[in-house]
């Protein structure tokens, strides 16, 4: 069998098993042709009305290996998503198409303060978003579980307001069976990292934790371990969003890894690392590895038994699925379909829903994969 053949065997394989999928932006994996639609009768200037040639300018544009000059996609995304229908549309199609591939449960996070030029209230925003979710769900015919991340932007101060809306939303929601107890499932900071630390916010958290609201907070992308202590310190972080830099808090020689305080925390407590592979090379957040997607350090965190997890992030910018991830680190890396399956056990088990329903999701993922 011919390496392309070989590649198109293990895509297969892989679409078909169930999969968890813990940090995918809702404004990141737009369907280019609804944009385009959305676009014009929104009266906003894409970079072009062509679906093949909008798609390439995205993934260029991402590929710029700067995090900064990569969020300026979002201003393209966003601009269309400032009225109820068109955030209806685009979460019902996001779940349409995380169900397309073989995902099971997902945590589409997003950021209310971002949609409300049209005339909406942060409200309105989430209304739309959860009957998008609950429309795509049933439209999948119950495959897939969907859930809300109300996200704060760093640079802004609306942190408390999100954090109250998180507060009032939690659990307000249906499964695709209508019952209850989903919905809004915890709160996550992301944006320009490097500047912005979690302290700045650190009102709004222990806000969050007064309410035992879960926590995830961007960190260890554009800034290295600080940041990621502070997320922990200030944010109290149950997950770290991409955390990648906790690499940089160990000194690996031939014989002998060494942990610097915080990695061995994070290793400890068995704190997940939403890793977004495909991401993590296009921001920028390799470049103390080396750069490339075989630099990653993915392979070490596994080994080294890190709570590690494989996510999309933004599955427009980075032209992927959570199958084409999983694919490519076991192209990469030479990661055995057990590997795999450990780490999407890993996803299941840190997702922010009730122990019974994680359970579940663990359960169809051994059945699924066996």
């Amino acid at each position: 069998m011919s390496p392309t053949q070989l590649q198109k065997t293990l895509r297969k394989a892989l679409a078909e098993m169930p999969k968890i999928s813990l940090h995918d932006h809702l404004d990141g994996g737009l369907r280019p042709h609804t944009m385009i639609e959305l676009a014009e009768a929104a009266g906003h200037q894409l970079p072009s009305t062509n679906v093949e040639e909008l798609t390439a300018w995205f993934s260029t544009k991402a590929n710029s290996g700067s995090l900064p000059e990569y969020l300026e996609c979002f201003a393209h995304t966003t601009a269309v998503m400032q009225s109820a229908e068109a955030l209806e549309r685009i979460a019902k199609e996001a779940v349409e198409d995380l169900a397309a591939d073989g995902v099971i449960y997902a945590e589409l996070r997003w950021a209310p303060e971002q949609h409300l030029d049209g005339g909406l209230t942060l409200q309105d925003t989430v209304d739309a978003v959860q009957a998008g979710i609950e429309a795509g769900m049933s439209a999948a015919g119950g495959r897939i579980l969907v859930t809300q991340l109300l996200t704060a932007m760093r640079h802004a101060d609306r942190s408390q307001e999100i954090a109250e809306l998180t507060i009032a939303n939690l659990g307000r929601g249906l499964d695709a069976e209508g019952n209850t107890g989903f919905g809004v499932v915890g709160f996550d900071i992301a944006g320009a990292e490097d500047g912005f630390p979690p302290s700045r916010f650190v009102k709004a958290f222990d806000h969050l934790a007064q309410h035992l609201v879960p926590v995830t907070v961007h960190a260890g992308e554009a800034a290295g371990v600080d940041s990621i202590h502070d997320a922990l310190f200030s944010g109290r972080a149950l997950r770290l969003g991409h955390g990648v830099r906790i690499a940089e808090d160990l000194n690996v020689t031939d014989e002998h890894v060494e942990f610097g305080s915080v990695a061995q925390w994070v290793l400890d407590r068995g704190i997940p690392l939403e890793l977004c592979p495909s991401s993590n090379v296009q921001t920028g957040a390799l470049a103390s590895f080396g750069g490339t997607a075989a630099d990653h350090p993915l392979p070490l965190l596994y080994g080294l038994n890190f709570n590690t997890t494989i996510n999309t992030d933004n599955r427009l910018l980075s032209v992927t699925t959570l199958t084409e991830e999983l694919a490519r680190a076991a192209e990469n890396f030479e990661f055995s379909f057990d590997d795999l399956l450990a780490m999407q056990i890993n996803a299941a088990e840190a997702a922010f829903v009730d122990f019974d329903t994680r359970a579940a999701l663990v359960d169809r993922l051994i059945l699924g994969w066996q």
